[in-house]
C-alpha cells in the first residue's frame, strides 16, 4: 500500500515533484483489477454488469459493459462555475492515484499510469468548481478527470486552456482505453475535495504563523509585558495549541529588548505610589490573548490534516475490492462528510484569525487607543496625507464577507438523484468556500502585515534596535518587497504584492 503525508502532497502538488510508482503497489492494483475480472464474471455487481444510482436495478447486456462506462463518464462531465487551479488540480491527481494504490478498487493499472503521466507531463485536467455533492463522490468533477483521461475535453498545458486530444498529440500520450469498472472507479471518490482541501489547510498552516508572527512584533512595538505568552501562564492551560503558539512567540522574542518582564513592575516602588499607571499594565485582548485566540486555530488545522490524510491513503470507492477477504462490498466510502466537516471548520477558524488581524490593525491605526502612532500610521501631515486609512476599509469589508462565509456547508444536504442520494456532504463545496476564505485571509493579513511594518519605521531609532533578530528579518523581508507610506500613492499593486510573499513563504518559527 502507498502511504503519502501532507507533506508530500505539498512537494507534488505545488513543488512540482514527480509522482513515482513502486513496483509493490503496481502489484497490488493488478492483483485487484485480476481479482474482480474473475470475481465478476458469474455475479451481479454494481457499476459493472449494472445501470448506476436509482437505474442499477437495470441489468446491462454483455456487449455494452465497456461503452457503459463511457457513457456514464461523459454523461456526467456536466460541471461549470470556474476550473480549480493547477496546484489543486494536481493534488487531486495525487489523492485519486494513491486511492487506487491501496489495491481496493478494482481498477486497471493504466488508469494510474495515465494519472502518473499527466503529474509527470504537467498536465491539469480541466475540473470545474460546481458539480458534485459529495455523496456518491464528486462525481461531476472526477468525470471531468475521467473524460480527460481518456483523450477528451480540455486541460491546462502550459499556462493554456488546450484540447486533450491535442495535448495527446503533441506528446505523444495514448488515451487512456477503459476496461471493466474505470469509470465508476475513476468517479466514485473524495479526491476532488480532498486534494483541494489538502491545498487549503497547506496554505492556512502558513497564514497561522504570519498571524503569529504580527502578534508577536505587536507585543513588541507596544512593549507589553511578556507573561501572556510566558511558559508560566501557559503550561497551566492543557491545550497542546495553545502551548505551540505561545512557543512560537517566546521563540520570535527571545531577543527582543523591548518586551517587558512583570517582575519590573513588581518591583517598581514609584509605581506603587501612582494612582494612575501611564503604561497599561494588561494589554487589548487582541495582543494579550493571542494563544487563546490562535491556539484554537493551530490544533483544527493539525485535526484537518490528520482528516485528510487518513482520506488520500483510504480506498473511497464502491464497491470495495478485497481480493485478501476474497469479496467485493457495497457501501458508502464515497460519503464525504469527513472532508466536508473539517472544511467549515477550517473556514470557521480561519475567519477569526482573520477578525483577529483585523482587531490589531484597528489597534495599530487608532491612536486613541494605541497611544503610540499618529492616526492611521500617518507619517505626513495629518489631515493633508492619509496614512493607511484607505487600506483599513478593504481589510474591514474583507473581514466581513469571511464571517458571511464561515456558515457551514455539512449541514446543508438536499436530497437528489431520485432520492437515492438522500443526504449528502457538500464536501466540494465546503471546500472551495474554505478556499476563498483562505484567499480573504491573506489579504487582509497583507494589509496587517504592512501596518506593522510601518509602526515599525514610525517607532525612534533607538526603539527600533532594540527589536528582536526575527522581528527584524520578518520587517526587512517585507521592506524588500514594499517601501514605508509616506507620500498618498496607490497602494493596490503593493497589497498584492505582499499577499503573494505571504502566500508562498513558509516561516521558519
Amino acid at each position: 500500500m502507498s502511504r503519502i503525508t501532507l507533506s508530500d502532497i505539498e512537494k507534488i502538488a505545488l513543488n512540482k515533484a514527480l509522482f513515482i510508482l513502486d513496483e509493490t503497489t503496481k502489484d497490488e492494483v493488478k492483483k485487484s483489477f485480476s481479482f474482480l475480472q474473475n470475481f465478476a464474471s458469474d455475479k451481479i455487481i454494481y457499476g459493472i454488469n449494472t445501470g448506476f444510482g436509482p437505474m442499477a436495478q437495470f441489468k446491462i447486456d454483455e456487449d455494452k459493459l465497456n461503452q457503459l462506462q463511457y457513457n456514464l463518464i461523459r454523461s456526467h462531465s456536466s460541471g461549470t462555475g470556474n476550473p480549480i487551479g493547477d496546484e489543486e488540480a494536481r493534488a487531486v491527481l495525487v489523492a485519486r492515484a494513491n486511492n487506487f494504490l491501496q489495491g481496493n478498487s478494482g481498477v486497471s493499472y493504466g488508469v494510474v499510469e495515465k494519472i502518473t503521466e499527466f503529474l509527470n507531463n504537467e498536465i491539469y485536467p480541466e475540473i470545474f468548481e460546481h458539480g458534485g455533492v459529495g455523496a456518491s463522490g464528486d462525481l461531476v468533477q472526477l468525470a471531468h478527470l475521467a473524460l480527460n483521461l481518456i483523450g477528451e475535453g480540455y486541460v491546462r498545458y502550459k499556462g493554456e486552456r488546450r484540447k486533450t486530444a491535442d495535448v495527446f498529440k503533441e506528446l505523444n500520450i495514448e488515451p487512456l482505453q477503459i476496461q471493466l469498472r474505470d469509470g465508476l472507479g475513476l468517479m466514485n471518490g473524495t479526491s476532488c475535495m480532498t486534494g483541494i482541501a489538502a491545498v487549503n489547510v497547506i496554505y492556512a498552516k502558513r497564514l497561522l504563523d504570519w498571524s503569529i508572527a504580527t502578534s508577536a512584533i505587536i507585543n513588541e512595538v507596544v512593549e507589553s509585558f511578556d507573561d501572556s505568552f510566558s511558559e508560566g501562564l501557559n503550561q497551566v492551560k492543557l491545550h497542546e495549541g495553545q502551548t505551540a503558539v505561545a512557543q512560537k512567540m517566546r521563540t520570535i522574542l527571545g531577543d527582543s529588548q523591548l518586551i517587558r518582564k512583570r517582575e519590573e513592575l513588581f518591583a517598581d516602588d514609584e509605581a506603587l505610589q501612582q494612582r494612575e499607571f501611564k503604561k497599561k499594565i494588561q494589554e487589548y485582548y487582541s495582543i494579550r490573548c493571542v494563544p487563546q485566540i490562535l491556539g484554537p486555530v493551530a490544533e483544527t488545522l493539525e485535526y484537518a490534516q490528520k482528516v485528510i490524510e487518513r482520506e488520500v491513503n483510504s480506498t473511497n470507492d464502491n464497491p470495495i475490492v478485497r481480493a485478501d477477504l476474497d469479496n467485493v462490498f457495497h457501501g458508502g466510502n464515497f460519503h464525504g462528510d469527513y472532508i466536508s466537516l473539517e472544511m467549515d471548520k477550517v473556514k470557521i477558524v480561519v475567519t477569526k484569525l482573520t477578525m483577529l488581524a483585523e482587531r490589531q490593525l484597528n489597534f495599530l491605526l487608532n491612536s486613541k487607543i494605541n497611544d503610540l502612532f499618529p492616526p492611521f500610521l500617518n507619517a505626513k501631515t495629518l489631515g493633508f496625507n492619509f496614512g493607511i486609512q484607505g487600506m483599513q476599509f478593504t481589510a474591514t469589508s474583507t473581514t466581513a464577507e469571511n464571517q458571511m462565509l464561515s456558515n457551514p456547508m455539512y449541514v446543508h444536504s438536499i436530497s437528489n438523484n431520485n432520492d437515492n442520494q438522500d443526504i449528502v456532504s457538500m464536501g466540494t463545496n465546503s471546500a472551495v468556500i474554505a478556499r476563498k476564505v483562505i484567499e480573504n485571509g491573506f489579504q487582509v493579513m497583507a494589509i496587517h502585515m504592512m501596518a506593522v511594518t510601518q509602526a515599525i519605521d514610525l517607532l525612534p531609532e533607538e526603539k527600533r534596535a532594540k527589536l528582536s533578530s526575527k522581528t527584524k528579518e520578518i520587517y526587512s523581508g517585507i521592506r524588500k518587497i514594499v517601501p514605508m507610506i509616506n507620500e498618498d500613492v496607490a497602494q493596490f499593486e503593493n497589497i498584492l504584492e505582499v499577499t503573494k510573499t505571504l502566500r508562498n513563504t513558509t516561516l521558519k518559527l
